[in-house]
């Protein structure tokens, strides 16, 4: 019996007992009342089992006949069975058997006809079941980012990369084309959506060194968080970054690069567009809004979750890279390749063990901070060179004071005890000489 049918044996079971009235018991099985008194009288005469449907176990009027099911399962023994790697499976068998024996029959019949018979089994190994994610509510809450690599432009251009932004609730895209998927390309595709409609909470992309990257050895002893130049622009805009660990974990944008590869081809060659500069302006001009119109939604909830874009001037001391650089004795700064001489205004501090900051721009300007302050220099290009200094010429130097070396027995070869010794017998000497002049005066 079916779950509804012993349902339906319970509640009338409550009636035969004068629990319940046949009234109420029609409100429970959401039944009419004449439906509930058939029901009540086959109960009364035969029991639960009066309320079993009454095909059940007996065999389908559209089923085969026995005779062409024997027929069939012998054909597919004989012709269409063998190893795992030679049997076919129900969907091919049931293909061959309509075109080359003239049997029509069902691939889901056949397939629970050779279950049955054991000429089939599921041998396919099921992926992993992965909970499928709910879009965000807000608009700007979530914003999935990725590169997709195809050939744009056909054989009319090389192959490119198309940074694709897609609002996770509305499914509202943002493209620009370019050449690889660097900081850059990251840079120009998320200032053009800024532009357009704010700074979003958060993007999902790749586990990529331009987005994240893991800590090194001396960042995970001090316990510090890993961060790229595209990760601290971000955090500096407010925006955090999410890494997916597979691509169906982003399938919104995935899916969504597909529609690209199709329709932005086709209209591509249409415009027989084959520079990326040109691929970008026709899609800020045409494509993309006419994309968003067909394709995106409404979000689940009104509120807007972007903050308002800052100005051109903020954006350009966000969108540009930093990096730490050691300052010389002389205030020179090393940078790629190049040594910046510093023109410090304040002499009153010297740089010993101190780092500026260097900031380049994408348009490759270089700014130079310290302290908090923009320090003017110069570039050197190259190191100067030292001052090389003639070899002496031993004949042109003048001739040095050749002393007489000090006797064996002089004081400067003697110790203190043994000048001291020599003072004193000096001195007893000296008071002897006087004392016997003095005696032999008259």
């Amino acid at each position: 019996m079916s779950t509804r049918e012993l349902r339906r044996a319970e509640v009338l079971a409550r009636v035969k007992s004068e629990t319940l009235r046949l009234v109420d018991a029609a409100k429970m099985l959401e039944l009419s009342y004449r439906q509930t008194k058939r029901l009540w009288k086959r109960y009364r005469g035969e029991g639960a089992k009066g309320l079993q449907h009454r095909s059940a176990g007996r065999g389908s009027n559209r089923a085969k006949p026995e005779k062409f099911r024997r027929k069939v399962l012998q054909l597919i023994r004989e012709k269409y069975s063998g190893t795992e790697q030679e049997r076919f499976g129900p969907t091919l068998a049931a293909e061959h058997l309509a075109d080359e024996d003239g049997l029509e029959v069902g691939e889901e019949t056949l397939r629970r006809w050779m279950l049955a018979e054991g000429l089939w089994s599921r041998m396919r190994r099921r992926k992993a079941h992965r909970k499928r994610r709910e879009r965000r509510q807000h608009f700007g809450d979530l914003v999935q980012l990725d590169g997709s690599f195809h050939a744009w432009f056909e054989e009319r251009g090389a192959r490119g990369c198309l940074m694709n932004m897609v609002d996770d609730a509305t499914g509202t895209t943002c493209c620009r084309l370019g050449e690889q998927e660097t900081i850059w390309a990251a840079v120009g595709v998320l200032r053009s959506w800024i532009e357009k409609y704010g700074v979003p909470r958060a993007l999902y992309t790749d586990w990529k060194n331009v987005y994240k990257r893991e800590p090194t050895e001396k960042e995970r002893l001090r316990g510090k968080a890993p961060t790229t130049q595209f990760g601290r622009m971000c955090e500096r805009l407010g925006i955090r970054i999410i890494a997916a660990s597979s691509p169906q974990a982003k399938g919104r944008v995935e899916r969504n690069n597909g529609v690209h590869q199709d329709r932005l081809v086709k209209k591509l060659r249409r415009q027989g567009i084959a520079r990326y500069e040109a691929a970008n302006e026709y899609m800020e001009g045409e494509y993309l809004a006419e994309h968003n119109r067909r394709f995106a939604r409404e979000a689940a909830r009104a509120e807007n979750y972007h903050v308002r874009a800052p100005s051109a001037a903020k954006l350009r001391e966000v969108f540009r890279l930093e990096t730490e650089r050691w300052i010389s004795n002389d205030w020179v700064v090393q940078y790629r390749g190049h040594f910046l001489q510093l023109k410090p205004q304040n002499k009153r501090y010297g740089p010993t063990q101190a780092k500026a900051l260097v900031y380049e721009g994408e348009d490759g300007a270089v700014e130079v901070h310290y302290r908090g302050e923009r320090m003017d220099y110069e570039d050197l290009v190259a190191r100067p060179q030292a001052v090389q200094v003639a070899p002496r010429d031993p004949s042109r130097e003048p001739a040095k004071h050749v002393g007489s070396k000090p006797a064996p027995g002089h004081p400067w070869r003697q110790g203190y005890e043994q000048r001291m010794k020599l003072r004193r017998l000096n001195r007893s000497q000296q008071s002897a000489l006087v004392g016997v002049s003095a005696s032999a005066t008259p």
